[in-house]
């Protein structure tokens, strides 16, 4: 798959375009200004390839930017290159998590509909192996470490100072999936149940009964960026992912997830559920 921009570029090409437009500029007269070929600050504006902060700098001067926002878009521009902790990693993970990791890094709020799984960020470390040793069926002990390590570090996120909102609206499928046996199930139950306790965390069971709903198709996240412009959708699937953030895209899975929540279970009547499920097993 080809990964797609960070949101610190998306944030920052759609910034100077902005600018630009603002001023009543076009690429040519912009990029004449500051030394710049049109090609290359189209490509900064289509948020394509490195962004060299120094002439951020100059189009917001030129561009007439006020003293906030030129050092918030040079710090964009800088911030562009910095790398995640999953850069340093030993061994190596695919394009598709690493622009995950790259977004999850910047969310404000994360919107999971789970149709299979619980969600990763939720999952405990015994459920979230069972979960990789199922689908990756031709990987090494070692391999199979190495994502549920990843997978527990991203978990760090819910620990911030400032953590994003997550919003979980899981099917009551996947609470009775018996991943891992017994006593895995227990414990994750058990998680989800002290997850949803957290200010931070919202966990809606869909119920059977709710019968036919909005996403059938399958299950998704919405990572919400600082801005609604900068959201994206991930869907799983074999072999990797696919992120979408087309408009049309985005406003379909929005209304898919609004439909999800008023659909499920409300927060009291769901954590009811998790907990005579788990005393059921």
């Amino acid at each position: 798959m080809t990964v797609g921009p960070t949101t610190r570029r998306r944030q920052l090409g759609a910034d100077l375009r902005r600018l630009r437009e603002r001023k009543g500029l076009t690429l040519e007269e912009a990029g004449a200004l500051v030394g710049v070929s049109k090609a290359t600050l189209s490509r900064y504006e289509k948020k394509e390839g490195a962004v060299k902060w120094p002439a951020v700098d100059a189009l917001c001067r030129e561009y007439g930017a006020t003293d906030q926002e030129r050092e918030t878009l040079v710090e964009l521009a800088k911030g562009a290159k910095i790398q995640g902790w999953w850069r340093s990693l030993a061994d190596p993970i695919p394009d598709s998590m690493s622009l995950m990791l790259t977004l999850e890094d910047e969310v404000v709020r994360e919107d999971h509909y789970a149709c299979m799984y619980v969600p990763g960020l939720l999952q405990t470390r015994a459920y979230a192996e069972a979960v990789h040793r199922a689908s990756e069926m031709r990987c090494t002990d070692q391999e199979i470490a190495h994502m549920v390590d990843i997978r527990m570090k991203r978990q760090e996120l819910l620990d911030r100072q400032d953590p994003p909102h997550v919003w979980a609206v899981i099917d009551e499928a996947v609470i009775r999936r018996m991943v891992g046996g017994r006593d895995v199930m227990r414990e994750q139950l058990h998680l989800l149940l002290a997850r949803a306790e957290a200010p931070q965390v919202t966990v809606q069971i869909l119920p059977f009964t709710a019968g036919a709903h909005a996403a059938a198709v399958g299950s998704f996240v919405i990572l919400g960026g600082p801005t609604p412009q900068l959201d994206v959708v991930y869907v799983d699937i074999i072999g990797g992912g696919l992120f979408m953030e087309k408009p049309q895209e985005l406003e379909r899975y929005k209304l898919a997830f609004e439909y999800l929540r008023a659909q499920a279970l409300d927060i009291q009547a769901s954590a009811a559920l998790l907990d005579r499920v788990s005393k059921e097993l």
